[in-house]
């Protein structure tokens, strides 16, 4: 099996902090996500996070006006150069303090961080390599406080600069005669957002207590001039006394001009601006301070989210309101408006949510949100196209693995999810909760159709199915007893009692109808469903058992203890056939408060969630750790462990304390420093009415709850406190042959396909293992001869043919063409296919991914496509029936006839349809 997993994708988070982006199509919104960053494709409804993160979560994002480069930093002051196109890092840097905002000039040749009460302008990255991307051009001063945000004018001469202290400053971007800088004032709270007017130094300025100022400039942006080099006097009176001595009785009126120009320069006036109108947005009192702001300077509208949820539309200058809309019940942290000034993206904290709206139309375009707490338990279902996830908030959620959407939401639990699983049919899901009820939902109307409890009142920690989907079983956590119910009729079969403590994990066995049950009474029990759940066998442990889980073959059982060991069973025998001790793979770190070091503290975790890959070779293990480890079963080494997260922001991530936090007088990781900085309270004072006193500010510990393969065998998913992680097959180019030898070339593949020997062409070209020679060598094949050279193909080489094809259905246009190849060989190699079904499942699902993909779209567009087609025909008999001086003749049978016609050609038409999907 191969191990080149890499990161493919973060889902369950769509929105933690820091501004937004539209990139320069407007198509695509860039949201920071914890320490990762996540475009998300609104025309082709598809998410995508990039392979990079940063040391701590992202603060801020600048995109450059052509949309190639990023510049990504984060709560350190660490940044990153970010290639949007070749998605890699170009360049690091530290800007040595903490960066409130970034902003790239619209020319894409300078950009400006606001960093303490400084604005500092940099060169921006060229497009050939440099030594060092970032240069320091200007640093400017002025504000007292904190500066919050910029915007730039159209032609990049000046940018403004909003502060903490109530002002807003104006520089320039050049050594401008007659504007060095401009503090305006007028507001009595932070300023939150300015912006310049479109080919105007005109701005806009407004500030956290929902009042906007507009301020006037009495000069144009042509009007700015350069100031003139340091010696231009001393230089001047050279040329005059040169001029002098040349001519001494001539006329002097160039000379007197000469001295005048600098004259009338001096005379002009600097730069001036001038209040025009003061507005405030909260005359009603109905909401609080204003939290974000938008302007769309062509259209001239300006979006403002506040702090209860609602955001206002104004027009400006005449600050007329187009519409208000409560959102969230959460704070808006940032609002963002596309090019076009159709579609505004907003970002609430508080809940993770991001929402993207167009106003006209008044119409979500993407409504997304996370879990609001950890997530617990994930689950994949039997194609590998979904997720489900339950978290501590009582959500479940269903996310698409291909778009990395959730496309529904379950609520109905009234506490935390413990544990989640599809049925074999993939169609319904089943959940267990701490409210005492186990709840079977249905994807297809998306509703809870069965709830299933218990006689008393009890707490279920983990939930199973049985392979036929009848049987439903759950254990409970404080009556230590496992509950088994019917789904046909919801009615409760039996209560299995003999663990003598909490139930940790259930598992049905995929083969056989026997139950596995782990409990921390140190024992594992097996109990037949056929024989009146009898316990078959009782496996004795060394320690608590914390997971269990069956092979996929149904042939080994695996538990994890809490002496940080994994075990192997025979279920059969109830003999052990093998242990791995992972103590020292797990590498936890030390937290913040702890007070024994990191290696001590290690001896009290544990992996807690365990899952077999695919083919049954290889195990997953994942616990309070930052490390997921994946473990060879049958040698019993450590084949590779991956980090999930390098995120500092998170508690236990580093195996040693910082020296500097320790004082003589305790950590300072004790004392609350950052909290309450986002309302604007600092230290709590007695009367302070601003900021909730009460809120917490803590850092979450990094854990894995939850690991699952997807039954494709190409990826895994580990439910995390960074949220969902999705590492897949690296999808690089590898040259990675396959019973090679000196005579297979590509050449020799194109000299087979030139004298039409297309069996030998692709056994070459599977043997080279190039997708590009293997698509090359089958779509050579005629039609016609499919059949023929299907049947000549060696057993060994019909499961690599399928792998090319269920990844060729994801991105060819040839449907029809590779869904006859797909018949053909398994019609003419299913018998023998069938004595290796252990092996192949995982091929044999992927190929049914892809194929049930298309068939969800086809069978969209063909319904679609005959409606409309039934419409027209029924509208048009209806025109024909409304013309009573017509005499039934020619043109009612005429009528009749074509949709007779029409339906008979929708019924052949979507037959054939189904019958090319379902071959």
């Amino acid at each position: 099996m191969k191990f080149a997993y890499r990161f493919s994708n973060l889902l369950g988070t769509v929105y933690r902090r820091g501004n937004l982006n539209f990139t320069c199509d407007g198509n695509s919104v860039i949201s920071p996500v914890g320490n990762r960053v996540t475009i998300f494709d609104l025309k082709n409804n598809k998410s995508d996070t990039l392979p990079l993160a940063t040391r701590y979560n992202v603060k801020c994002v600048g995109l450059s006006p052509d949309g190639r480069l990023a510049i990504i930093v984060d709560e350190g002051g660490n940044a990153l150069l970010v290639s949007l196109v070749c998605r890699s890092v170009l360049h690091h840097f530290h800007f040595k303090g903490s960066v409130h905002s970034v902003s790239f000039s619209p020319d894409g040749r300078k950009f400006v961080v606001t960093k303490g009460n400084i604005a500092q302008m940099y060169h921006a990255p060229g497009k050939k390599r440099e030594f060092n991307a970032f240069v320091l051009d200007k640093t400017y001063f002025g504000p007292y406080d904190e500066t919050t945000c910029i915007d730039w004018t159209d032609d990049s001469r000046c940018f403004v600069v909003g502060s903490k202290d109530m002002s807003t400053w104006v520089f320039g971007a050049e050594r401008w005669d007659n504007l060095i800088y401009y503090a305006l004032g007028g507001h009595k709270d932070a300023i939150v957002a300015c912006f310049f007017e479109s080919s105007s130094l005109d701005l806009y300025s407004l500030s956290q207590d929902g009042v906007l100022c507009v301020w006037q400039c009495d000069t144009l942006p042509e009007g700015l001039r350069l100031k003139p080099p340091a010696g231009w006097k001393a230089d001047l009176l050279q040329q005059e006394e040169k001029g002098e001595e040349e001519d001494q009785d001539g006329d002097r009126e160039t000379t007197i001009r000469g001295k005048a120009a600098p004259a009338e320069e001096e005379k002009t006036g600097k730069v001036k601006y001038s209040r025009l109108a003061k507005y405030f947005f909260n005359k009603e009192g109905d909401f609080n301070n204003l939290t974000a702001a938008a302007f769309h300077k062509k259209s001239h509208l300006l979006v403002t989210g506040f702090a209860s949820g609602i955001f206002h539309l104004h027009e400006l200058p005449e600050f007329n309101l187009i519409h208000s809309l409560s959102i969230s019940d959460q704070s808006i942290a940032s609002v963002a408006i596309n090019s076009s000034g159709d579609w505004i993206a907003f970002g609430c904290s508080g809940l993770g949510q991001l929402l993207v709206w167009e106003w006209q139309s008044e119409s979500y375009v993407l409504k997304q949100q996370g879990h609001f707490n950890s997530m617990v338990a994930l689950a994949y279902s039997p194609d590998g196209q979904y997720i489900v996830t339950g978290g501590d908030d009582g959500k479940v959620k269903v996310w698409n693995t291909l778009s990395g959407f959730c496309f529904v939401t379950f609520t109905e639990h009234s506490s935390g999810v413990t544990g989640v699983t599809f049925t074999a049919t993939g169609y319904v899901v089943v959940t267990s909760s701490m409210d005492g009820t186990v709840r079977a939902f249905d994807l297809h109307r998306y509703r809870n159709f069965r709830t299933f409890t218990s006689p008393r009142p009890t707490q279920f920690s983990c939930v199973a199915v049985d392979a036929s989907g009848e049987i439903v079983s759950a254990g409970a956590q404080d009556s230590f007893e496992i509950f088994v119910w019917s789904m046909q009729t919801g009615r409760l079969l039996d209560v299995l009692s003999g663990h003598e403590g909490p139930i940790s994990g259930l598992c049905f066995n995929p083969v056989k109808s026997i139950l596995a049950s782990a409990s921390w009474d140190k024992t594992v029990r097996l109990w037949d469903m056929f024989d009146s759940w009898r316990t078959k066998e009782t496996l004795a442990l060394t320690s608590d058992a914390l997971a269990v889980t069956f092979r996929p073959d149904g042939a080994e059982l695996a538990v994890a203890t809490l002496n940080s060991q994994i075990t192997f069973w025979d279920p059969e025998n109830a003999v052990q056939t093998g242990s791995i001790e992972g103590r020292h793979d797990l590498k936890t770190g030390r937290k913040e408060l702890d007070k024994i070091t990191a290696k001590h503290s290690a001896k009290g975790k544990a992996f807690s969630t365990l899952c077999y890959s695919a083919d049954g070779q290889s195990i997953l293990a994942g616990g309070v750790s930052k490390f997921v480890c994946i473990y060879h079963v049958r040698e019993q080494i450590l084949m590779k462990r991956f980090e999930i997260s390098c995120n500092l922001s998170l508690d236990a991530m580093e195996e040693f304390l910082n020296r500097r936090k320790m004082t003589e007088f305790g950590n300072l990781a004790l004392i609350d420093q950052d909290a309450g900085q986002e309302d604007g309270v600092a230290i709590p004072l007695p009367g302070v009415k601003k900021g909730d006193m009460s809120s917490r500010h803590f850092k979450p510990e990094i854990r894995v709850t939850s690991v699952r393969f997807s039954p494709t065998g190409r990826c895994w998913a580990a439910t995390t406190t960074e949220g969902l992680l999705i590492y897949s097959l690296d999808t690089r180019v590898l040259f990675d042959p396959f019973e090679l030898d000196t005579s297979v070339t590509p050449r020799r593949v194109r000299e087979a396909l030139r004298r039409q020997d297309f069996t030998r062409a692709i056994l070459m070209a599977l043997r080279l293992n190039e997708s590009k020679l293997v698509q090359e060598a089958l779509e050579a094949v005629p039609r016609d001869e499919i059949e023929v050279v299907s049947s000549s193909l060696p057993e060994l080489y019909v499961e690599k043919v399928l792998e090319f094809l269920a990844s060729s259905f994801e991105v060819s246009r040839h449907v029809e063409f590779y869904l006859l190849w797909t018949q053909k060989l398994l019609m003419l190699h299913g018998q023998k296919l069938k004595s290796r079904a252990g092996t192949l499942l995982p091929v044999i699902q992927f190929l049914q991914k892809s194929i049930q993909r298309h068939l969800d779209d086809l069978s969209k567009l063909c319904g679609w496509n005959r409606y409309n087609m039934q419409y027209a025909l029924a509208v048009s008999q209806q025109r024909g029936t409304k013309r009573p001086l017509e005499p039934l003749g020619s043109e009612e049978e005429e009528a009749e006839a074509s949709e007779e016609d029409s339906l008979h050609l929708l019924r052949g038409a979507g037959r054939d349809s189904e019958e090319e999907m379902l071959a």
